[in-house]
């Protein structure tokens, strides 16, 4: 296979092809018709030291047809549980080309998505179309945007060719780049090979590319552990506060980094309720919203199973020193999610009743049926419009409803939220700052935009139409969510009344 130009700013290495053999299985892309480059991630190229105007004048390298010099194409091998149901998986769709060394010393694994069939295929093409790939370059990129950690789209490739799904459709190829694919279910699938040396390799090598302070530890497997569950503890509050829903929680969907991946039937909230279930194959709400925390928790402890060998000691006190960091994911959990809610509501410093307050503002949002996003919008404007009020001197700073407009759209004029309101001015009244200081602070995390689930079809159905324009409209207002501009006013609406409920499905 020919290789590109060596001067695009390609610097591969291949860490995990120097890995056991059972791990990965070598792998090339197929060969595609007619590679055609529709969608280009300048901002992820230049930080990935990558020459954007060489780059996308060759895009046979995102289709598969080409690879970059010094790239050794492999298929991962990794297990999981799917719903609850433990299987062997890999890249079956796949293939990591290689690690980009980045100028500022980052390592990321480069990885074509829909490249074709690899000894993990299980009998399916190994293919993509151009929806799911479209959908997972935009989604990522928003939470790229609103701060949460992610595996990221450099480029989506058109190759030409049709696949097949229960329709006809465009076939495609997805660049994703991300600190590495290591999941649970790669610790799941070295734990299943009993062998003790390659579930080791594996560790060292997790540990090297994450946590390299940890690797002269007298007990390196179980740090690793508890940077492992801090890291999801993190993510996953993230995800709760800005009402994402991941929608298939597998152990094959976790990533040991702490960056989401895997974006097949996700989507965001519009009205607040904590049963939302957005994937057409999760009948049973596994991975509902609310679900989420439990859920990581739950594949936390598989992760714990994998790595017991690994721990120094014997028997119950393995046990237990592995089963006391699983039991710090909670607490954990619920510090984040709580660090989070107070910025939200623009509060300064701690006080005791501050989880109530947070968790009322939730319950009245659920009666009321209130946007979880635009609630938050909503609130850092009365923030805002508090703030800007003119008093006199020596008069009391005003609370953040004073002078609110009465407007119908305003989600605290009336009903539940507005009677929580009242608890919320008299905190900010008592914080020193004032409520200039939780204005900005609020404007900082509560976004006006996010990838609205009306407006992600609108775009998708554009662009499998031929028409890229409301994409990269919809792209392009997405990197700025936390800014209120002229261009974002039409995306920040939630979805109109006969949008009708929400489903998504996984793509494959």
């Amino acid at each position: 296979m020919p290789e590109t130009n060596p001067d695009a700013g390609w610097r591969f290495d291949n860490s995990y092809a120097r890995l056991p053999e059972p791990l990965f299985a070598a792998a090339a892309p197929a060969t595609v018709r007619a590679p055609r480059l529709v969608i280009w991630n300048r901002h992820l190229a230049v930080d990935l030291g990558l020459d954007s105007d060489l780059l996308t004048e060759s895009p046979a390298i995102f289709a598969g047809n080409e690879l970059p010099p010094g790239a050794e194409p492999l298929a991962q091998a990794y297990a999981g549980h799917q719903f609850g149901h433990f299987t062997t998986l890999g890249d079956g769709r796949a293939i990591l080309l290689g690690e980009q060394l980045a100028p500022a010393g980052g390592r990321f694994d480069v990885q074509l998505k829909g490249a074709g069939r690899t000894r993990y295929s299980r009998g399916g093409d190994g293919r993509a179309a151009l929806g799911p790939m479209l959908r997972e370059h935009i989604i990522s990129e928003a939470m790229h945007a609103l701060g949460v950690p992610t595996t990221r789209s450099l480029a989506v490739a058109l190759t030409g060719e049709v696949v097949m799904r229960t329709t006809p459709l465009a076939g495609a190829v997805l660049t994703r780049v991300a600190t590495s694919h290591i999941r649970v279910g790669t610790f799941q699938y070295a734990r299943g090979l009993g062998d003790e040396g390659v579930l080791r390799a594996l560790l060292e090598h997790a540990i090297a590319r994450h946590d390299p302070d940890l690797a002269d530890l007298a007990d390196p497997a179980l740090a690793f552990f508890e940077a492992v569950v801090a890291r999801q503890a993190a993510l996953v509050a993230r995800w709760m506060l800005v009402g994402f829903v991941h929608g298939v929680m597998n152990t094959d969907n976790m990533a040991i980094s702490g960056e989401t991946i895997d974006y097949g039937p996700c989507a965001f909230l519009d009205a607040y309720d904590p049963a939302t279930v957005f994937s057409s194959i999760d009948q049973q709400g596994r991975y509902a919203y609310a679900n989420q925390p439990g859920i990581a928790h739950w594949n936390l402890a598989r992760l714990a199973e994998s790595l017991l060998p690994l721990v120094p000691g014997e028997g119950e006190a393995v046990l237990d020193k592995v089963r006391e960091v699983l039991g710090t994911f909670p607490e954990r959990f619920e510090r984040e999610l709580l660090a989070g809610g107070r910025a939200k509501l623009g509060l300064v410093g701690e006080e005791p009743g501050d989880a109530e307050l947070f968790a009322g503002l939730l319950a009245a949002m659920r009666t009321a049926r209130a946007d979880f996003t635009r609630t938050f919008a909503a609130l850092t404007t009365l923030a805002e419009a508090a703030a800007a009020k003119p008093r006199a001197s020596g008069e009391k700073p005003a609370g953040p409803a004073d002078g609110a407009s009465a407007d119908e759209a305003d989600p605290f004029a009336t009903g539940p939220l507005a009677e929580w309101l009242p608890a919320w001015r008299e905190r900010l009244a008592r914080q020193p700052a004032g409520p200039a200081a939780a204005a900005a602070g609020m404007r900082r995390v509560n976004p006006v935009v996010i990838p609205r689930n009306h407006r992600v079809e609108e775009a998708l159905d554009a662009a499998e139409g031929g028409d890229l324009a409301p994409f990269e409209r919809l792209l392009a207002v997405l990197r700025q969510p936390f800014e209120e501009t002229a261009a974002n006013v039409p995306y920040r609406a939630g979805p109109p009344a006969d949008f009708g409920p929400y489903t998504t499905f996984c793509g494959t």
